[in-house]
């Protein structure tokens, strides 16, 4: 799958486990790192402002494994963009190459940042992942609601 956006993430010496590759928390935090740079870039976020965005839910799936000092990036898209969630579609890939090898997935949530109840998705958000991110459903059309 291509992914419209991609966050690099350089692998470090103390990534790997004790069996020689990249610990599977580490997949996570790259990922959520590269949302978070990706929201705060392009679609307005301010951590410190009125809507913030938590993680609902998240999973990994791997194929292969990468060890230190690998050059890795964060694909980035959305698969489902809704009214208060996003749900991201993610893969860790080796720099350059275009099949990951792990496949990952986030829902967001923006809530109030005072209140903690849902919110809707920021307009300048809402309009960063129509235009850069939001992955076509072949047979669907783009997946809003």
């Amino acid at each position: 799958m291509p992914y419209p956006a991609r966050h690099p993430f350089p692998t470090r010496w103390n990534d790997n486990d004790q069996y020689g590759h990249v610990n599977n928390t580490v997949y996570y935090e790259a990922m959520d790192t590269a949302i978070n740079v990706w929201m705060m870039r392009y679609g307005g976020l301010d951590p410190q402002g009125e809507a913030i965005a938590v993680c609902a839910s998240s999973a990994c799936e791997y194929q292969s494994s990468a060890s230190f000092p690998d050059e890795l990036e964060v694909g980035i898209g959305v698969e489902r963009l809704g009214t208060t969630s996003i749900t991201w579609s993610l893969g860790i890939l080796r720099a350059g190459e275009q099949e990951p090898i792990a496949t990952g997935r986030f829902v967001h949530v923006f809530v109030d940042a005072a209140t903690r109840r849902p919110t809707p998705v920021p307009a300048g958000m809402r309009a960063a992942i129509e235009t850069e991110l939001l992955i076509a459903d072949e047979n669907a059309g783009s997946q809003r609601s």
